[in-house]
């Protein structure tokens, strides 16, 4: 008797699987059953690979320009080594700068 790891792990999924049922748009369905048909997936799986991709953490987007060219302004103050926590403004930095402010 051959144990088939695939056909268990499919019957499993079969007996977790419960049904929903969504009213939309006419329009909108057809352009998702074409979506699914173009990528070889039921619409129950293109649904369900959506509602999967709702839990994930996004990934992050591109700074916007700006924010690119201000990235890395502050690296190598007072001396300390690149990529280091030194490169940061500190509290002693932080209480120079009120001591300069409040003068």
């Amino acid at each position: 008797m051959t144990y088939n790891v695939h056909e268990s792990v499919r019957q499993l999924k079969t007996l977790m699987q419960a049904k929903l049922t969504l009213r939309l748009d006419a329009q909108l369905i057809e352009q998702a059953k074409e979506q699914a048909r173009r990528h070889n997936k039921s619409l129950s799986q293109l649904v369900a690979d959506y509602f999967v991709q709702l839990g994930q953490v996004p990934a992050q987007s591109p700074l916007p320009p700006v924010v690119a060219s201000l990235k890395g302004a502050l690296k190598g103050r007072s001396g300390a080594q690149e990529g280091t926590d030194a490169d940061l403004p500190d509290e002693q930095d932080y209480h120079a700068y009120l001591a300069r402010k409040h003068r």
